[in-house]
């Protein structure tokens, strides 16, 4: 006789044999688990399937609990859903393993960079391509300029050098325009909504992206001639071609962008006229103001801003310079000046800066390629005085610099040698210590910071008005690297259409596992050199603006991809158990304590391996092999917390397992894991 009974208010219809969870899934109701599956009996293990029923004291195991008629059951209630996060947190209390690669974890776009590099590896370019998409456009531009956090994090490193992550990017995006295969935007249907975003340059240009594939309908206004922002009038051609630039920006336009140029906010179209015309408004100017020095004499001829600099020669402009020519900085716009500079004719360029080289935040391989065009470093000097004749820079004081303690950034903070002073002869210096927004006049004042940025949140990048947000260098925290203020405005765009839709205004920070890896770890790896760009030498890029790198070749990126360590876990989009610790948004350090950490991976078979730090012994692998499949050949080792999944391995199981892997797909945590080659075991192992 059927049992009828409800859960969170849906009829649900039981047979005397059922289970809560048995019902419930056939009526399509999804009730959490990790060790149920149909095929196997009821086991129990995780307690993460609890649920509450009117009337009964104690939650029960929706796995093991049998319905009975006109039970009132619920599926989420704070008790529930704390007793829930409480068994998962205690389950990952004792899981390690990386649920992403550092390389992910480490770029502020979140890319998946581990799968797109197999993609590569593979020759899939097209599949590399859209994998980059799925956190960002402007591949092939990005991969060009970004100084790569993700190779920093890179643990390839600990075996020679990172991985060439970036220019991988870029090969794959000029592959398969090459080959007439260019990615197409997907969008959803339209939604009847408008956006209007202020600023065409990266930040800018991401949320457009976004906000287009959920189907609304964006409009981008920006006071420059043409698209892109701070990519096309701060970085010099060498670096990024426009013609890369703007092909990526059609691929944008064509998903249906419209992109209106010329137009700045304040002067040709007011803030109050886009909150009433549009559902929302992005706020993505940038900063474009060179910061002061604030020292005597700045107010010189001849004494620029770096980025007004770059804008002008981004604009098409030739600026003149001296034979003799400084940079103040020591980021990567000052990099950008300083070869800019001797491009442009300099004699002598000179960069200071008041630290010493190992504190520069410029990327290494622009430092490097700066010194072999001829610039002279000038470490822990900083400018105290501009002087001049005939009210024309002619030269710089400098203040003999030694580092003292660490400043708040953990960087030693460069203090003054008392009475050491240096004078040097300039006709020009670039000025790129730092940028900052100049939003006076155009919008609210109730929006700005005392730095003059736009003030918004940072989880739902909303300002002061609802339907208003803001992203990139010109909010809270001022200006970045450009894949920062992408990854601000990935975000930015999800809050806009969850704010579009009615949900939630809020991005949310994902939880995952992680560990350390040390040299140690990785001693037995085979050597393998990353691949070097070819490009132009020093002496053929010094008096003109080509690009200095050719790119790779098909051979060199599959074999720089092959180099690829896979740090990150090979089932993280199947894993039952990270979908739902952040379901339960938990906090498994409440639970710190004892972890183990066993060297032995198990092998339990030439095609099977076991992880037992990742397992939760959950029991289906071993589980599925007696009672689905038939066989014995796993089963448990030891009691308590010692306890673990021992294969045992008779010479039957070294054929069939190759043929099965039931154990493999039946794992919810990916802690069985199946190899097309032993050699690959043995490498693990």
């Amino acid at each position: 006789m059927s049992i009828k009974y409800t859960i969170d208010g849906v009829e649900v219809i039981a047979e005397p044999s059922d289970t809560i969870l048995t019902s419930a899934t056939r009526a399509g109701i999804e009730i959490p688990t990790l060790c149920f599956d149909k095929r196997t009996a009821i086991y129990g293990a995780c307690g993460v399937c609890l649920v509450e029923v009117e009337g009964v004291p104690k939650l029960l195991r929706a796995c093991s609990a049998r319905p009975q008629e006109g039970y009132v059951v619920h599926l989420h209630s704070e008790r529930v859903d704390r007793a829930r996060k409480t068994a998962l947190e205690l389950l990952l209390s004792d899981h390690t393993g990386d649920c992403r690669g550092p390389c992910k974890l480490n770029c502020p776009a979140m890319t998946d960079c581990q799968k797109y590099v197999g993609e590569i590896r593979e020759g899939r370019y097209k599949d590399a391509v859209s994998t980059v998409y799925e956190a960002f456009p402007l591949p092939a531009s990005i991969g060009r300029v970004c100084p790569h956090p993700c190779e920093d994090a890179c643990r390839r490193k600990m075996v020679e050098e990172p991985i060439s992550i970036a220019f991988l990017k870029a090969f794959a995006a000029d592959k398969i325009e090459a080959d007439g295969d260019p990615y197409v935007v997907q969008c959803e249907p339209d939604t009847g909504k408008r956006v209007a975003i202020i600023g065409g340059g990266p930040a800018g240009l991401t949320a457009a992206y976004f906000l287009r594939r959920y189907g609304h309908a964006v409009t981008i206004f920006d006071q420059q001639p043409k698209m892109g922002g701070m990519l096309r009038y701060g970085i010099p051609e060498y670096r990024l071609p426009k013609a890369v630039l703007d092909r990526e920006i059609q691929i944008i336009a064509d998903a249906g962008v419209e992109m209106v140029n010329g137009v700045k906010l304040g002067r040709d179209i007011q803030f109050d006229a886009l909150r009433a015309e549009y559902d929302a408004v992005l706020l993505a100017m940038g900063a474009w103001r060179s910061m002061n020095m604030r020292v005597p004499g700045e107010d010189l001829a001849g004494v620029h801003g770096g980025i007004d600099f770059l804008e002008r020669l981004g604009l098409g402009e030739r600026p003149t310079l001296g034979e003799r020519v400084a940079v103040c900085g020591g980021g990567n716009t000052a990099m950008d000046c300083c070869r800019t500079a001797v491009r442009l004719g300099a004699k002598e360029v000179y960069v200071v800066y008041r630290r010493t080289r190992a504190e520069m935040p410029a990327a290494d391989i622009e430092i490097e390629e700066a010194e072999e065009e001829g610039v002279t470093f000038k470490f822990l000097t900083n400018p105290i005085e501009f002087y001049g004749e005939d009210g024309h820079v002619t030269g710089m004081k400098l203040q003999v610099m030694e580092l003292g303690e660490p400043d708040a950034s953990g960087r030693r903070r460069p203090v003054p040698v008392e009475g050491a002073t240096e004078d040097i002869p300039v006709d020009d210096v670039l000025m790129a210590i730092g940028q900052g927004a100049d939003c006076a006049g155009a919008v609210a004042e109730e929006l700005l910071t005392q730095r003059g940025t736009i003030a918004c949140d940072e989880m739902t990048f909303r300002t002061a008005f609802d339907n208003v947000f803001a992203a990139g260098d010109v909010t809270n925290r001022g200006a970045g690297i450009a894949i920062q203020a992408i990854a601000e405005a990935q975000k930015a765009a999800l809050c806009i259409n969850n704010f579009l839709e009615g949900d939630e205004v809020r991005a949310q920070v994902p939880y995952f596992v992680t560990q350390e890896k040390t040299p140690e770890d990785f001693e037995d790896e085979p050597k393998q050199k990353r691949e070097k760009m070819p490009g132009l030498t020093p002496e053929e890029r010094r008096d003109n603006f080509e690009p200095i790198y050719f790119g790779f070749t098909e051979e060199q990126a599959q074999r720089e991809a092959s180099r690829c360590l896979e740090c990150g876990c090979h089932d993280y989009y199947d894993c039952r158990l990270i979908k739902f610790a952040n379901r339960f948004n938990v906090e498994p350090e409440r639970f710190a304590g004892e972890m183990h950490d066993r060297e032995d991976v198990p092998v339990v078979s030439e095609v099977i391996v076991h992880d037992p730090d990742k397992c939760v012994l959950c029991g289906l692998c071993y589980r599925t092999c007696d009672q689905v499949v038939g066989k014995t050949f796993l089963g448990l080792y030891n009691r308590g917390f010692s306890t673990v999944v021992n294969p045992m391995v008779p010479e039957e199981a070294r054929t069939f397992c190759a043929s099965c892997l039931k154990c493999v797909e039946a794992c919810p945590t990916g802690a069985m894991r199946s190899f097309p080659a032993v050699e690959r075991v043995t490498q693990l192992v």
